[in-house]
């Protein structure tokens, strides 16, 4: 199996970080990744913002938190959060952001990094938190938050779960 198939198939998604803080050398080489993803006629829709700021990062998951209705950290204590938005005024914008959120995940991955999908993105930049975040940065436009890529060093084992029988169908 070659090394890239390998990586797609051994990439888990982790629920459980330690705290050390991932160097900028890494996270950039996750970034670039992502900006290389495929998008609907090379529009890319998609913006990605890297959260390594502790204090921004738990204001983020603790508005997460109170999304879902629930008093824990969603970002299961990964200390990065890179949040992909895309401009919805492009057609394929959360197909477009789909594949910066796997693109930088399998790059995580590859580098030893762990990485999982947080959902809600969409809801918390909605929110007046969410577009203030936005505005300090400098971001305008239509954007909606596709998804939350957490990265961290893992502090678990994650074991490969078994794939459905009937997931591919052949017509010869």
């Amino acid at each position: 199996m070659n090394d890239v198939i390998k990586n797609i198939v051994e990439r888990r998604s982790i629920k459980k970080y330690k705290s050390d803080m991932v160097p900028t050398e890494l996270i950039d080489e996750v970034l670039k990744a992502g900006t290389y993803a495929p998008s609907g006629m090379n529009r890319q829709s998609p913006i990605i913002i890297a959260i390594t700021n502790k204090e921004v990062r738990d204001k983020l998951s603790k508005l997460n938190a109170k999304i879902m209705g629930v008093d824990i950290d969603p970002f299961y204590g990964a200390p990065v959060v890179l949040v992909v938005l895309a401009d919805k005024s492009v057609p394929t914008y959360i197909y477009d952001g789909s594949l910066v959120m796997e693109n930088m995940m399998l790059a995580a991955s590859s580098l030893g990094l762990g990485s999982c999908w947080i959902h809600r993105a969409k809801e918390e930049f909605e929110t007046e938190e969410g577009k203030e975040i936005l505005k300090s940065l400098g971001i305008t436009g239509d954007y909606e938050g596709i998804g939350n890529c957490i990265l961290g060093y893992p502090d678990m084992e994650a074991k490969e779960k078994p794939r459905k029988d009937n997931y591919i169908y052949k017509i010869d």
